[in-house]
């Protein structure tokens, strides 16, 4: 991955544009950076003649592609990543003569580009895709790197692809009109890359820590496009992450139940040896800065989120965790459920 400007130098309020550099020359931009939405139009493929605007109502984000564009409105929520909703919206694109010459823009958080890379990747067998982001989580990690979906009954994301963007916007302006509790959920995607080389992320100002976490993800993706092995590393915090998600009877965003998936997972790297006390501190410390929470739902069930471990996409055989280590983190397999238990002591 490349960078127009070092980071450090970028006053912050200029764009910086990063790069997602992929196999075979492919490569797109991420503009980041106050007023970057001013940017859209020249992210578009020449061919394209119609957009179709995807966003939820709650979004209130509006762009001017330059070009006949079409704005269709979402569920809200998770609700919205669903199958039903993939084929309505394909249907209406088609009634409105939309080819694959066109392009969809995604406007919202990761939700909406989940779906609308989904959406882009099926329709006429695949579409290119603008993703601009709205959210903190979505600026840090969702709109980046391709991976897009919709969930079933059964789970999060069960059914979904690999459909890169041709570009991507990340307007910090936007994300002064967040809800507080959601832009925390963000602060919880953020504080693992803490761990995966960003180091004092808390030290540098909003866009350059967003385009930091940027480089860092597109740096993975460029080395395993596909999650084949080290892109596995983006989902540190998100087994238990996921099963508290899964579960669907707590009060909990993703970014909230992430950041307690960080400190359960250092709990978990402490007790088979892989790092010490003082790692584990700073878990808790970069968890706790943010302000979110270190501790697991009053009313969890260990064991049922235990058995939903085994549910993640990254538990292929047996229940896989990412954890910190001498080597950086990594994937590693723990079948040892006593210690599973035991690690939930220290965050209940």
């Amino acid at each position: 991955m490349s960078s127009e400007i070092p980071s450090s130098e970028i006053p912050s309020s200029e764009i910086l544009t990063e790069f997602v550099d992929l196999p075979d020359g492919r490569s797109y931009p991420v503009h980041v950076g106050p007023k970057a939405i001013g940017r859209l139009a020249e992210l578009l493929p020449p061919t394209a003649r119609r957009a179709a605007v995807i966003t939820q109502a709650g979004i209130g984000v509006e762009v001017d592609p330059g070009i006949d564009a079409r704005v269709f409105v979402v569920p809200e929520g998770e609700q919205a990543k669903r199958l039903g909703v993939v084929e309505d919206l394909a249907s209406q694109m088609a009634l409105w003569g939309m080819t694959r010459n066109d392009v969809v823009i995604a406007v919202g958080g990761g939700v909406v580009t989940d779906l609308g890379g989904f959406l882009a990747a099926t329709y006429h067998r695949g579409v290119p895709v603008v993703h601009v982001s709205t959210t903190l989580l979505g600026q840090i990690d969702a709109a980046i790197g391709g991976k897009c979906g919709v969930n079933l009954p059964e789970g999060k994301n069960l059914v979904g692809a690999f459909w890169q963007p041709i570009g991507v916007i990340c307007d910090t302006d936007v994300l002064a009109t967040m809800p507080e509790r959601e832009y925390r959920s963000g602060l919880g995607e953020l504080a693992k890359y803490h761990f995966l080389g960003g180091g004092r992320l808390d030290d540098l100002p909003l866009p350059e820590r967003v385009a930091r976490c940027v480089r860092i993800k597109a740096d993975v993706v460029a080395a395993d496009e596909r999650e084949g092995g080290r892109r596995a590393v983006l989902n540190y915090g998100h087994t238990l992450g996921h099963a508290l998600e899964t579960a669907g009877r707590y009060d909990i965003r993703h970014g909230e139940a992430v950041a307690v998936g960080l400190v359960y997972a250092a709990e978990v790297a402490r007790r088979l040896g892989r790092i010490d006390d003082a790692a584990v501190t700073e878990h808790r410390r970069v968890v706790s800065q943010y302000g979110l929470s270190t501790v697991v739902p009053q009313d969890s069930d260990p064991r049922e989120l235990i058995a939903l471990f085994a549910r993640d996409k990254k538990a292929t055989e047996g229940i896989t965790f990412v954890l910190d280590g001498d080597s950086g983190v990594e994937t590693i397999r723990v079948d040892d459920e006593a210690l599973l238990l035991d690690s939930f002591e220290a965050v209940r």
